[in-house]
């Protein structure tokens, strides 16, 4: 019988390549298959096969073999294999588990082994060797690695200067947020503006209420009325940025001063950033903010006529005190040159062995310091509006950078409404993005370095430093601000994209003149809004915005038919939440503590301006000491902790992509979990009261109704265990960064699992 097999070859040619099995044959097309998930407008500009993706340093047993791919928006890599060691994700509808968005790209560093060259790539430059190996540095802390050693050499050299090309755009107009909007103009008939219905206007977490916008003149009205403000009115001048071009359309004013007055002042101001108002208290005193007069010889008569107007709008006609940020608070330069420290400290360098080093460096970034500095400013002009009773004008040379920060920090600390999502979401579009903030120079969306500063960083981590001291007082989460802090850096959404209003209105205007889209009567191109967070996040995800802690005011509920409310008193829940620290004295900090020891993180305070006289001093010491010393009052004003042990390092933002920083079923994700679990039991319990002829309570535990939040109680009294996949690093994922080597029973270690790290170096040297 013949066998069916094919006779084996006699002859070996040493000239062809080799044969290739089965195995090689199935494997090339099935990389070559893998395609990414492209937006509309987004295409792909570059491609490379058989990249390796490191997850770790010590071994490559873990890497990923896939396809490293460029496109208009992001860098993404495509790969069948699973995430080893990964046990959760958090997905962003957006991105992919391995995408990096190309206005997230800080830096790019290509190497070469086998020549021991690397290299920085820039825009337009030239790449001399074949790349062996690129790794990617990220502005939210992130470090990405790929490996091309099974490339071909061309191609990764190719791929990587795409990415340098268009990480690195020289133009406005060629962030892809533009490309985005123009395809859903040009493709979306059904849709409202190009932008699907009810994108720009929903508040997280799932929440039916609205985002204002303070595009139009209702939004600013409806502001003032919910303040109460009298004495001021909303102000149209501006229409048409026909004043100021960093201001917004429309914006409030004290009613004493004339449309023509402001016309005729507008020229002495820096940017013709004339005086606007930003909040009004309930005792008549007013938050106001503005820009440096130009002319020194006019400046004394146009400040008297100013604070004459803002007198005249408050109703004890008090007086007003003018707060010069310029001179009390650290620079755009100070604040970039401290944050450019912490990344370096917490990303770039490995961590010590020692406690000394790694904690005096973190002293030695200042950026504890700044935030503290930040917040003490802002209390002091809590006292004044609160206690003092008096407005408060905001000076600053351009006046929309240092007083965004604090002008928002005062209004989270005195009305509880912008501690919810809803009111802290209008807070930033009304200080921040209406108020002409450059997202696009701070954020350094184009990469000119000299015009970076992470000012907005800086105010969601004071905001964090609040909501740590005072967790039932904001209904958002610590997640909501990392996240919100990360959607700056996606190059889709207008709210984080431009440097004014007027700058949206006019590059837009003239990109859709380009593309020959027809605007009608539209001003500009309308923009996804990062507050639609369906585009990002499932309503399942979002619910990790929600605050289990959170105290919102009492609720309705139907009992034997008739309606009352759950009131929470403050005894309840007061002691757990403040008291006087031994450490603390009026707020401040005592003499003693202004010289920490070396192995601290008890940061040392800039030394305050000298105050006025008057007596002002006592009036604040007095004003601290009674605040602290009465229960807390959720929904009143929240006066920030000062001392070093509560002014802390954000450690979900700056170590939540550093695997050897995770604490596994650790940190504070363990007590979120607990108290998801008892605020969603309770949640049931309530709907079933509201409900006389609900059922049992297993029948309410069974229902399907969405909840607020994201781990849901089982049953009455469930008592399950933290789950597996809870990290101190949780809902971020560290798999597939850069690491680095264990910290595993160092210092630091400690510090992460929540030790006293200010006690001496000695103690906890000897701690077990």
């Amino acid at each position: 019988m013949f066998s069916l097999k094919p006779p084996r070859p006699t002859f070996r040619s040493y000239l062809l390549p080799p044969p290739q099995t089965d195995d090689m044959i199935n494997s090339e097309p099935k990389i070559k298959r893998l395609e990414p998930v492209l937006l509309p407008g987004e295409i792909v500009v570059n491609e490379v096969n058989f990249v390796r993706k490191c997850i770790a340093t010590d071994t490559s047993q873990y890497d990923l073999w896939g396809k490293l791919i460029c496109s208009n928006f992001k860098i993404s890599f495509v790969t069948d294999n699973p995430m080893p060691l990964q046990k959760f994700h958090y997905r962003n509808l957006l991105l992919g588990e391995h995408d990096v968005p190309l206005t997230c790209i800080e830096q790019i560093v290509t190497i070469n082994d086998h020549k021991r060259k690397q290299k920085v790539l820039g825009p337009n430059q030239k790449l001399k060797f074949n790349p062996t190996e690129l790794i990617i540095y990220c502005k939210d802390f992130r470090i990405v690695r790929f490996r091309f050693d099974e490339s071909g050499p061309e191609s990764a050299k190719k791929v990587c200067l795409a990415i340098a090309h268009y990480s690195q755009p020289t133009d406005l107009q060629l962030l892809f947020a533009f490309e985005y909007v123009g395809k859903k103009y040009h493709n979306s008939a059904h849709e409202v503006n190009g932008v699907p219905t009810g994108a720009g206007s929903a508040a997280g977490g799932g929440s039916s209420q609205k985002t204002p916008l303070f595009e139009t003149y209702s939004d600013w009205d409806r502001e003032v009325k919910r303040t109460g403000a009298s004495g001021w009115r909303v102000c149209s001048i501006n229409e048409g940025y026909m004043i100021s071009t960093c201001l917004p359309e429309y914006f409030v004013v004290p009613s004493s001063l004339a449309d023509q007055d402001l016309k005729t002042f507008s020229h002495s101001f820096v940017g013709r950033r004339m005086p606007v108002w930003c909040w009004s208290h309930s005792n008549g005193s007013a938050l106001v903010r503005m820009a440096l007069v130009k002319d020194a010889l006019q400046q004394r008569k146009i400040d008297q006529r100013i604070c004459n107007a803002v007198t005249k709008s408050h109703p004890q006609r008090s007086d007003v005190y003018k707060s010069d940020l310029d001179k009390t608070l650290p620079n755009i330069q100070e604040t970039q040159a401290a944050f450019v420290k912490l990344k370096q400290l917490c990303v770039n360098e490995p961590f010590e062995e020692t406690e000394e080093k790694w904690l005096s460096s973190l002293e030695g970034t200042r950026w504890l310091e700044y935030v503290r500095a930040f917040l003490r400013h802002s209390a002091e002009l809590v006292y004044m509006l609160e206690s003092k009773r008096v407005s408060v004008v905001l000076q600053e040379e351009e006046g929309r950078d240092l007083s965004c920060v604090v002008a928002s920090l005062v209004q989270v600390m005195l009305d509880p409404y912008f501690r919810t999502i809803t009111g802290f979401q209008s807070l930033i579009q009304k200080e921040w993005v209406m108020a002409g903030y450059p997202f696009l120079d701070r954020c350094n969306h184009l990469k000119r370095s000299e015009k970076e500063s992470p000012l907005f960083p800086l105010f969601l981590d004071a905001t964090w430093q609040l909501l740590e001291q005072y967790p039932a007082a904001f209904e958002f989460s610590e997640t909501y601000l990392a996240v919100l802090g990360d959607s700056t850096h996606i190059s889709l959404f207008g709210t984080f994209l431009f440097n004014s209003p007027h700058q949206r209105v006019t590059q837009s205007t003239e990109f859709a003149i380009s593309k020959n889209i027809q605007l009608g009567d539209e001003k500009g191109l309308k923009f996804p809004s990062v507050w639609d967070w369906s585009l990002q996040f499932t309503a399942k995800d979002r619910t990790l915005f929600h605050n289990p802690l959170y105290i919102g005011k009492s609720t309705p509920c139907v009992h034997n038919g008739s309606v009352k409310s759950f009131k929470r008193t403050k005894k309840l829940y007061s002691s757990t939440l403040r008291g006087l620290p031994a450490s603390l004295e009026n707020g401040a900090l005592r003499d003693q503590e202004l010289f920490p020891r070396r192995s601290s993180l008890t940061l040392k305070g800039k030394p305050d301006p000298p105050q006025q006289a008057g007596g002002r001093d006592s009036g604040v010491e007095r004003y601290f000491r009674e605040w602290f010393s009465r229960p807390a009052d959720l929904h009143g004003a929240l006066l920030p902790h000062l001392s070093g042990p509560h002014v802390k390092l954000w450690k979900l933002c700056y170590f939540r992509w550093v695997p050897e920083a995770q604490i596994s079923r650790g940190g504070f994700i363990t007590t979120f979990h607990r108290l998801s679990l008892l605020a969603d039991e309770l949640d049931v319990l309530s709907r079933t009261l509201r409900q006389p002829r609900a059922g049992s309570l297993e029948a309410c535990f069974s229902d399907l109704e969405p909840s607020r939040m994201y781990f849901r109680a089982r049953g009455p009294h469930d008592t399950a265990g933290t789950p597996d996949f809870l990290s101190s690093s949780f809902p971020f994922s560290p798999v597939g960064n850069l690491c680095r080597r264990s910290i595993l029973g160092t210092p630091l270690s400690k510090f992460l699992s929540g030790a006293k790290i200010w006690l001496s170096t000695e103690t906890l040297a000897n701690e077990d």
